[in-house]
């Protein structure tokens, strides 16, 4: 079975990704979410109409890439430059309730699940992680 995840260019994966979460009911944009910023770093609220389906499928290609990841890294992520007038740039991380909001809908969905640090084993990270049903759903999308 070929791997369409990494077959397709990521922005057109992401494309196409958003498109079947469209189909989703448990994927839908919440009423605040069209006055929010993205992040602390920007200046103005999000234009973009399919901005949370999109958001929402590069977070699981991000963790269907990366494995166990959780908000903090995946604000890291999606952070942006600070203008900060005459004083210089720094860097500010993205919004964090969009993307837990995200994480719990794909939960609900059933296509992440939390993963629980494993006491005295360094390489299970907590965070999370995508189930067999969010696997095949990402590898599904053509």
């Amino acid at each position: 079975m070929e791997n369409s995840v990494y077959d397709i260019r990521a922005q057109e994966y992401n494309i196409k990704l958003a498109e079947a979460l469209k189909k989703i009911p448990e994927f839908n944009e919440p009423e605040w979410a069209k006055f929010v910023k993205s992040g602390a770093g920007k200046e103005r609220p999000i234009e973009d109409q399919d901005f949370w389906h999109k958001r929402a499928a590069s977070v699981l290609r991000n963790i269907y890439k990366k494995g166990s990841i959780g908000v903090q890294r995946l604000r890291t992520k999606y952070g942006s430059k600070n203008n900060r007038g005459f004083k210089p740039e720094k860097f500010s991380k993205g919004s964090g309730k969009i993307i837990r909001t995200i994480l719990q809908q794909s939960d609900k969905a059933g296509f992440t699940e939390i993963q629980k640090p494993v006491r005295g084993v360094r390489s299970k990270k907590p965070g999370r992680i995508l189930t067999d049903k969010g696997k095949k759903f990402l590898e599904g999308v053509k």
